[in-house]
């Protein structure tokens, strides 16, 4: 066993590290690595510090991560109280609901929203028509702010929910006998119980924030709103040539605030964790009643609902059965169905709709597998190899998706042996696989504690190699969490879209890049059928899932 542990070891190790060190390799160079008059040099540092846009991005990224927190946080936490804590009505129907912004490309939202809310976005238009004119302007920091805020209270939920549900009720319980409301348990008692989650949430939500990328690039362009990430995709013909190595500097300074971030919400994790063993009657605690503000609770949570993923994704909807939208224009006088068959003209579209099913179903389970094996290698193990890995899986996390797949496109060009594969599906799988490893060893590490040790520990008296004892005892105990693990990375490499721009190419296009790059063109029509197209896709795995019994949640 200790030579297949090494071996994985080795090769996590080589996937992971290989592309950060090219990314601060090139950021050093005056040119393209590719370029045989490249050299080390500062030029890029001096130049991208120097440049005026730089400074604006930066400026506006800290206040849309800030603004995100701002918003995600205290709404996440009171979502988390209401579904975990109190009677709120359909509160266990909700649950599936609320995550479902998770599983959308943000891409998508971004366009649904544009043709919902847009200057003559459907919504828009009818509210000009009602009242003369539409309240709000989509094309602002604010606006971006504000919908990147909402959309990433489902990632708060999670962390506080999962912390709420393992900590006792027995304080909140006094506190309703004594008298307290609901407002005052919640701020009193029940979230600063688990203040640990509540902070590490927001930490990632302030990180996601620097690889924002979906939203600003369409709601900021129009406007010319930069942040990092955008800025980072305009560099690269700033020079007129790929301007690699002013890319890679960016890239360095995202993973810069990145990285301390994420070993930052680690560390808030394992704080979080010490709750969980507040644990006994309040397993079996009585939900605090909400009185008259039951029903006005649930209408909120409806009306969040609606803004975060029924306005965007009835917009993409509308967009993509109408020839032509705008003020004057009636609805049912052009309707159509031609969006969708028009996919099929284009050969590249139809097989980026293929290799988004190949890259979901095939790469997921090879992900899965992969994911599986590293996690069995650090199972019940305390030795370095397992630490080595726990810090190891962590180091993606800090690495944007647009940063991870200009990464692995320099990887393919600078290591001639495997250039042949920059145009293949197996650069996006690959990229796909790293950037998801710490939440795909996550899924798998969950599933391996529910199995109790004592099967394995006879297994192992009884004669067993460690590797019998995987494949004959654990692999068909977690069988279930697999398949569970297998559902949940089929729907994020499904909406997946950053990662793959800069390895988009023929052969190797997905939906997600080809929104971007067809969204770049024009090309409204193309883009609609595709949203839809894509939101089916991760609307089938997560009714799969559900259906399975699969939690969405810890």
């Amino acid at each position: 066993m200790r030579p297949f542990r090494a071996l994985v070891v080795l090769a996590t190790a080589v996937a992971i590290v290989s592309p950060l060190a090219l990314i601060l390799y090139q950021s050093f160079l005056d040119a393209p690595f590719f370029q045989p008059s490249a050299h080390l040099s500062l030029e890029a540092f001096q130049f991208v510090f120097t440049d005026s846009d730089f400074h604006q991005s930066f400026a506006r990224t800290l206040v849309l991560a800030a603004g995100m927190a701002a918003i995600a946080v205290p709404f996440g936490s009171a979502l988390a109280f209401l579904v975990v804590r109190t009677d709120l009505p359909g509160r266990h129907s909700l649950e599936p609901l609320l995550l479902i912004p998770i599983f959308l490309s943000p891409v998508v939202l971004a366009f649904g929203y544009v043709v919902a809310v847009g200057p003559v976005g459907f919504f828009t238009v009818l509210s000009k028509e009602l009242f003369g004119g539409a309240p709000w302007n989509l094309y602002t920091l604010g606006s971006i702010t504000v919908i990147a805020g909402l959309t990433h209270i489902p990632h708060v939920y999670l962390y506080v929910s999962a912390t709420l549900r393992s900590v006792a009720s027995d304080l909140e319980e006094a506190a309703s006998i004594a008298g307290a409301g609901p407002l005052r348990i919640a701020t009193s008692v029940s979230l600063p119980m688990v203040w640990p989650a509540i902070v590490s949430s927001g930490v990632l939500v302030f990180f996601l924030g620097f690889e924002m990328f979906g939203l600003p690039l369409i709601l900021g362009d129009p406007e010319g709103i930069l942040v990092l990430s955008t800025y980072l995709y305009k560099l690269t013909n700033r020079l007129g040539v790929p301007s690699y190595q002013l890319m890679a500097v960016v890239a360095v300074v995202i993973m810069a605030i990145a990285f301390p971030l994420v070993f930052l919400q680690r560390r808030l994790l394992g704080v979080a964790a010490r709750f969980v063993s507040m644990r006994g009657k309040g397993m079996a605690r009585r939900p605090l009643p909400l009185g008259g503000f039951r029903w006005v609770a649930f209408a909120l949570v409806v009306l969040w609902l609606i803004v975060t993923v029924g306005v965007p994704l009835s917009g993409a909807l509308l967009r993509s059965l109408v020839t032509s939208w705008g003020e004057g224009v009636r609805l049912t006088e052009v309707l159509t169905l031609e969006h969708f068959k028009d996919l099929f003209d284009y050969p590249n579209l139809v097989r980026g709709i293929v290799n988004t099913l190949v890259i979901g179903v095939v790469g997921g389970a090879l992900s899965v597998a992969c994911y599986a094996a590293v996690a069995l290698v650090s199972h019940r193990s305390q030795s370095v190899w397992t630490k080595a890995i726990d810090y190891l899986v962590m180091l993606p996390r800090g690495m944007p998706g647009l940063v991870a797949g200009l990464a692995f496109l320099w990887l393919f060009l600078f290591f001639k042996p495997i250039a042949p594969l920059r145009s293949t599906l197996f650069s996006v799988w690959i990229a796909y696989t790293v950037v998801w490893f710490a939440y795909g060893m996550r899924l798998i590490s969950s599933a391996l504690i529910q199995v109790g040790p004592e099967l394995e520990e006879a297994a192992l008296v009884a004669g067993a190699s460690q590797a019998q004892v995987a494949r004959n005892i654990t692999l068909p105990l977690i069988r279930f969490g697999l398949l569970g693990s297998f559902l949940l990375v089929f729907m994020i490499f499904v909406r997946e879209y950053s990662t793959a721009v800069y390895l988009l190419g023929p052969g190797s296009e997905v939906i997600g890049s080809l929104i971007v790059s067809l969204w770049a063109t024009g090309a409204v029509d193309a883009v609609a059928a595709l949203s839809v197209i894509d939101v089916v896709l991760v609307g089938a795995g997560l009714a799969i899932a559900l259906r399975l019994g699969v939690r969405l949640h810890e």
